[in-house]
């Protein structure tokens, strides 16, 4: 049976409710006062038959047929908005707005070589960016994409990778080898200051390290902890101790002669960066567009 046009706008409302967590909210964003929404969420549970909502004095939260039914929603809303999409995309261009979030490293190597081609080619793409090193679920949080090394993607996510797999170096001063020698061997490491690396799900990275059918992965010491690359390369530039990072990265420091990559036979090649989405949504048009321009430039296709 048809729904009608009360209904589908009692529908949306309830969803704004979920997403929220609050009356009050999502009456603000509906300009409406936070009374009514709540005589037409009793209204709509009548008439349904159950009850969609746990209501307390400081808070509103979904039942579990409430959950299932705003997920359902929410998963048609996005295919109507796929759909909206595409069709803006092929009579007049891509545009809308998209929300990525993304690795610090990630948006230095991948978007920023990229944007400006990007915004050329669709300037009526708006694109809001986070960068943040920390895990995020990017579909509670309203992301339509998230940009993370492939290995660390959720499964029930769809990756898409951009990138080949990422050399990885430790590299050191001049300045800091002329005080402390050079290591010959990885294992030598743990007789060196280093620039310990935390990553954003809190643990403390060990180092890894290849050489033809070699592996080593150590627990380097040191006194200095950063999950920020820029802080950590300037450190290391200044003589505070090796650091180990993406080979992409130190390069421009490298050729400047203000670091030295440590144990050049031993490197690391790991998972290449992939930008992800729900796949219980569509992928918006201008995730696909940015997808596009990201591997027909390839900021990081010398990576290896």
């Amino acid at each position: 049976m048809p729904l009608n046009r009360n209904e589908v706008y009692e529908l949306s409302i309830f969803l704004l409710i979920v997403q929220y967590r609050s009356f009050r909210k999502a009456a603000d964003h509906l300009e409406m006062t936070a009374s009514a929404l709540s005589h037409r969420m009793k209204a709509l549970e009548e008439r349904l038959g159950v009850r969609l909502l746990n209501r307390t004095s400081r808070s509103v939260a979904p039942t579990v047929a409430g959950r299932a039914l705003a997920e359902k929603i929410a998963a048609g809303l996005d295919i109507i908005h796929g759909g909206l999409d595409d069709l803006r995309g092929q009579y007049h261009g891509a545009a809308g707005s998209i929300r990525i979030n993304l690795l610090r490293d990630a948006a230095t190597l991948l978007l920023r070589p990229v944007l400006p081609v990007f915004l050329q080619r669709y300037p009526n793409i708006e694109i809001e960016v986070a960068a943040d090193d920390h895990f995020v679920d990017v579909t509670a949080e309203g992301f339509d994409a998230g940009l993370r090394y492939a290995g660390t993607i959720p499964e029930d996510m769809i990756a898409v990778p951009l990138t080949p797999s990422l050399k990885w170096v430790a590299v050191g001063a001049p300045s800091y080898f002329a005080r402390n020698g050079r290591p010959r061997d990885p294992d030598h490491l743990l007789d060196h200051s280093c620039i310990r690396i935390r990553t954003g799900r809190g643990q403390i990275y060990k180092w890894e390290f290849e050489r033809g059918e070699e592996r080593r992965e150590i627990d380097v010491p040191g006194a200095v902890i950063s999950g920020e690359s820029d802080f950590a390369i300037n450190a290391a530039i200044d003589g505070v101790g090796l650091f180990y990072c993406l080979e992409k990265l130190a390069r421009p420091h490298v050729a400047s002669g203000q670091l030295e990559v440590v144990l050049p036979d031993w490197a690391s090649y790991g998972p290449p960066f992939a930008i992800y989405y729900s796949s219980r949504r569509q992928l918006p048009h201008g995730v696909s567009a940015l997808i596009q321009v990201i591997r027909e430039l390839d900021p990081c296709g010398d990576a290896g």
